[in-house]
């Protein structure tokens, strides 16, 4: 890769970012389309700046990661149909100077689960009440989902499942509902406290279903013990390496290379698939 001024530049915001294995899959994907870009990751805890940095240093397009899915919003110039529907953008695009936002995590999501499992008629409890899980409980509803909110914030919580017209539980409460698919769209279980999980192993059934969308590691503790009594699995790789492809297909106008992408990430997890 040869950069230049003619480069053009993407990057990913976040806090924490030095986790984020989206320069490594991003990169790998220009070199192999032969696309004269560059991704980068900033730790970023001043959206306003940052917003402001995108449009004076001509950034071409950002990802937009935890905890800044929805405070993003407020400072672009306009925002998908689909964003606002479901009230977080995790991805932007610089045109001409017009910051754009849309959000790929409700694709992403939907397609990983999909490779898996059926999601209409599904009872589906998803854990969390950010950015990502506004987006994946948006795909599960609109898959035909029967969809249930549990988190630890009540406030948050309880926002979300207004917003979506679903039921608020706390997270104590799963052992209590019925659940055909459980998704983990917290942060628990990320590198390094890799020993959290969103619920205890022993409330989970064998013909469920488990979406855990942390991807490091690999393989989750919640993803281990959900492997461990039958459960199938699905890994958070799945949906970040989907969420990536259509990113890449927007800013570039190119094919994405979907297998590569993947290889390239669980690669750098030092794990395999």
């Amino acid at each position: 890769m040869k950069i230049s001024a003619t480069t053009s530049t993407y990057c990913v915001i976040g806090d924490p970012i030095a986790h984020s294995l989206s320069p490594v899959m991003h990169n790998a994907a220009f070199q192999d389309a032969g696309y004269n870009g560059a991704y980068l990751a900033f730790n970023v805890k001043d959206v306003a700046s940052a917003m402001a940095g995108f449009k004076g240093l001509g950034i071409k397009g950002a990802s937009v990661t935890i905890p800044h899915k929805i405070a993003v919003m407020e400072f672009l110039d306009h925002i998908d149909e689909t964003a606002v529907k479901i009230g977080a953008v995790n991805t932007i695009v610089n045109k001409d100077g017009k910051l754009l936002g849309y959000n790929t995590d409700c694709l992403g999501a939907t397609r990983a689960l999909l490779e898996k499992t059926e999601i209409k008629d599904k009872q589906v409890v998803l854990a969390g009440a950010g950015g990502a899980a506004r987006a994946i409980g948006f795909g599960i509803l609109a898959e035909g989902g029967s969809l249930t909110i549990i988190n630890i914030l009540e406030d948050e919580g309880k926002n979300l499942a207004n917003d979506l017209g679903v039921n608020y539980y706390p997270l104590e409460h799963f052992k209590h509902l019925d659940c055909d698919i459980l998704i983990n769209a917290t942060p628990l279980g990320m590198t390094p406290n890799i020993n959290d999980m969103v619920v205890e192993g022993e409330y989970l059934g064998s013909g469920m279903t488990v979406m855990d969308i942390v991807y490091n590691p690999l393989k989750t503790r919640l993803l281990k013990e959900a492997e461990a009594i039958g459960c199938n699995t699905v890994d958070g790789v799945s949906m970040f390496v989907y969420q990536g492809v259509a990113q890449f297909e927007m800013w570039t106008g190119l094919k994405s290379p979907v297998e590569l992408m993947r290889g390239i990430v669980v690669a750098a997890l030092g794990e395999n698939a």
